[in-house]
């Protein structure tokens, strides 16, 4: 019991201490990174794709969090990550918006649409820079080369891949974490490629992605390769000097499946409403009902927690983790109706370390709700009810909208 508290008030002041880094030294930088890509989205000649980009930018709480990492790097290296984060989640959101978008289009298609998020993850020399937009200017490096969207010659995709490269490039052990990166990003495109499939591909390629022993859900295992959170983490460790290959492996392990499958799926409880709007499935839908989703999502929570605890330094990750699931069971849609069964059974297994962060969250809601800008995720909470799997069955399994966080 006394270790148990110990930690927990360690925790505490890693996590007031993060806050003042967060919100003095992180989120100003990333309120001008996203005004400066707002700008550029707004000079996209092709209005189509303008609204797409601006669309894409309005999910501000996803770029925040990604850059939420820079919070426990060190100074000299911490707008680079920053940096970083906020084109690499940028790009995920523009290319999810335009995915979402384009009506049915087929595995190849998606693949190739998402295929810039490995490019922006490509090792480039220090110095071999590129005006930002101006796309196939991309210097000498060939792994810089790109191949945007039809939709995209403007030059605003290739813009977030050059600038994600360009902030790599100062990461002092960038090449030692970009194998584990690249893996991350590669199960991103992968899912994204079944996003118009019907649920055999993506439940075969779940099940294969599933480590053995580890019970999950092939759903679950599915959703986790959605997750952005891989890749933001590498990139973070890229910033320390001299790491070893062991913490990389061990931060690919945390992250994936645990710590990605309770992201995803959280992400898919606050999006159960918009989601049946849209006529999209949901991943939620696959337990079997709200008894059964509160148990296995406290499950992942408890998993991710546990990594999370178990990653050095210590301390560091159990408040991101908590942040991160605050952020979703903070939103309106976390407590209505069915969801509301989720979120207290996941809180339970957070205890004290989610109620500041949420806190937190909740306050930042109401605020923007009361100004009339909500900055975040979700939509209206009125009348939300999940379709569990057992009244909507396999045949509602159509299309598998973007994870994206």
């Amino acid at each position: 019991m006394g270790a148990t508290v110990a930690g927990s008030f360690a925790s505490g002041a890693t996590f007031a201490r993060a806050t003042r880094t967060y919100w003095g030294s992180v989120f100003p930088q990333v309120r001008r990174e996203l005004a400066g890509w707002r700008e550029r989205a707004q000079e996209i000649p092709d209005p189509a794709l303008r609204a797409q980009a601006l669309e894409a930018l309005e999910k501000r709480g996803n770029m925040e969090g990604a850059a939420a990492f820079a919070t426990f790097v060190g100074h000299e290296q911490r707008s680079a990550v920053v940096r970083a984060t906020v084109a690499f989640q940028t790009a995920y959101n523009h290319l999810d918006t335009i995915s979402e978008q384009s009506g049915e289009i087929g595995p190849a298609q998606a693949r190739t649409l998402h295929e810039a998020l490995l490019a922006a993850l490509a090792c480039v020399r220090p110095g071999a820079r590129s005006s930002r937009g101006r796309s196939g200017e991309s210097g000498h490096d060939p792994e810089r080369q790109i191949h945007p969207p039809k939709n995209n010659a403007d030059g605003y995709l290739q813009a977030l891949v050059e600038t994600c490269q360009e902030a790599l490039s100062e990461l002092p052990s960038y090449e030692v974490v970009a194998p584990a990166a690249r893996r991350a990003a590669e199960r991103v495109v992968s899912f994204q490629a079944f996003n118009r499939r019907e649920r055999g591909p993506i439940e075969r390629w779940g099940r294969a992605q599933t480590p053995p022993g580890s019970d999950l859900c092939w759903w679950e295992t599915a959703a986790s390769g959605g997750s952005s959170l891989g890749v933001h983490v590498t990139i973070a460790a890229a910033a320390e000097p001299g790491i070893e290959q062991a913490h990389v492996d061990a931060l690919e392990r945390a992250y994936f499946p645990w710590i990605g499958a309770l992201h995803s799926m959280l992400d898919q409880l606050i999006d159960v409403e918009e989601d049946a709007s849209s006529g999209q499935p949901n991943l939620i839908e696959l337990y079997g009902s709200p008894a059964e989703a509160a148990e296995r999502m406290a499950l992942l929570a408890g998993r991710a927690l546990e990594c999370a605890r178990g990653l050095e330094p210590k301390h560091r990750h159990e408040p991101i983790v908590a942040a991160m699931a605050s952020f979703y069971l903070a939103a309106p849609e976390a407590r209505v109706g069915e969801a509301a069964v989720v979120t207290r059974a996941v809180l339970d297994v957070f205890g004290r370390l989610a109620w500041p962060a949420l806190a937190i969250f909740r306050a930042r809601r109401e605020l923007s709700r009361f100004s009339g800008r909500f900055e975040g995720c979700g939509g209206a909470a009125q009348g939300q009810s999940i379709r569990w799997a057992s009244s909507a069955g396999p045949s509602s399994i159509r299309a598998l909208r973007s994870i994206g966080s």
